[in-house]
């Protein structure tokens, strides 16, 4: 059996074939934080930045991104998403901003890559439309936090 289910039996590149697999209803959840300066943060929170409304052009391009996820990540399955969410979340005590990616499908196989893929463009989104005030910003923690669906069936990350 082969350890490596991208892999087919001669070591190359292949896409899991999904075909016998049963629908079911999955979703997932990621984040990830983007930190900046006290101005930055200010000039974001209080929607003065000067390219625009950083939020909701970060959300529309999370959204846009975990719908072509397939399109980025080589092997991923194409999804007929029904559902992705982006939101934000702000600490003015350490000037962050966390991203959370949340994508729901009745499918084969899992979002897991959907909602990373979004939340991950999302912060890009946010960087991009602040670096003319703060190169400086730091991305960081990329993560799944939960996803449920498939033969694995749940998971829930244990951030204590």
């Amino acid at each position: 059996m082969n350890l490596f289910s991208h892999l087919d039996e001669n070591g190359q590149a292949s896409m899991v074939d999904i075909g016998a697999k049963d629908i079911t209803r999955r979703f997932a959840v990621a984040s990830g934080s983007i930190a900046m300066s006290g101005e930055c943060f200010s000039l974001l929170i209080d929607d003065r930045m000067p390219k625009g409304d950083v939020f909701s052009t970060a959300r529309i391009a999370g959204i846009q991104a975990a719908k072509r996820t397939s399109e980025l990540i080589p092997l991923c399955h194409a999804l007929m998403l029904e559902k992705v969410s982006i939101d934000f979340a702000s600490d003015d005590k350490t000037n962050t901003v966390e991203v959370r990616c949340e994508v729901r499908l009745s499918g084969k196989t899992g979002a897991e890559m959907e909602a990373l893929t979004g939340a991950s463009v999302a912060l890009l989104t946010v960087y991009d439309m602040c670096k003319a005030v703060d190169r400086s910003m730091v991305i960081s923690g990329i993560r799944l936090i939960e996803k449920d669906g498939g033969k694995t069936g749940h998971y829930l990350r244990n951030e204590g």
